[in-house]
């Protein structure tokens, strides 16, 4: 009878130690569940400005250069133009509501593609630089 109870007195022991290993496993799972919850809606949160960010200046250009185009249709070539108009669909294109959509990143670098081919075309310096990252960038801004 002494015996059985000293091995399970031992069992338990050993026992105790993969119990504790469980349970801080499980522990340390849910905890990570919630922190990556948390931070993969951080960095979608921080992407999607981003982006939307990147597409509100193209549009802004697009507006600017088709007023242009209503106040005299002869200020840009056809060629440009027609770059202008595909910029134009490109944006309206882009995946707003679906950012998982496979198409996001084609969409957008044919974006800048254009965006950068109308630029040389017309002999403009215009750079889509982006929200300063760091605390030092929004210094080097000047305001």
């Amino acid at each position: 009878m002494e015996t059985e109870e000293m091995e399970d007195m031992f069992e338990s022991s050993l026992n105790l130690e993969e119990i504790h290993f469980k349970e801080g496993y499980s522990e340390g799972y849910e905890h990570g569940l919630v922190q990556g919850k948390e931070e993969g809606q951080q960095v979608g949160l921080k992407s999607g400005f981003e982006a939307g960010e990147e597409l509100g200046f193209y549009r802004g250009c697009i507006d600017i250069w088709n007023s242009v185009i209503q106040l005299d249709p002869t200020r840009f070539s056809d060629r440009v133009q027609k770059m202008i108009k595909q910029m134009d669909e490109l944006v309206a294109k882009y995946p707003v509501m679906d950012p998982e959509n496979e198409s996001v990143q084609e969409v957008m670098d044919g974006l800048r593609l254009k965006f950068r081919a109308v630029c040389a075309t017309l002999s403009v310096k215009l750079e889509y630089i982006g929200y300063p990252k760091t605390a030092q960038d929004s210094k080097e801004l000047g305001f």
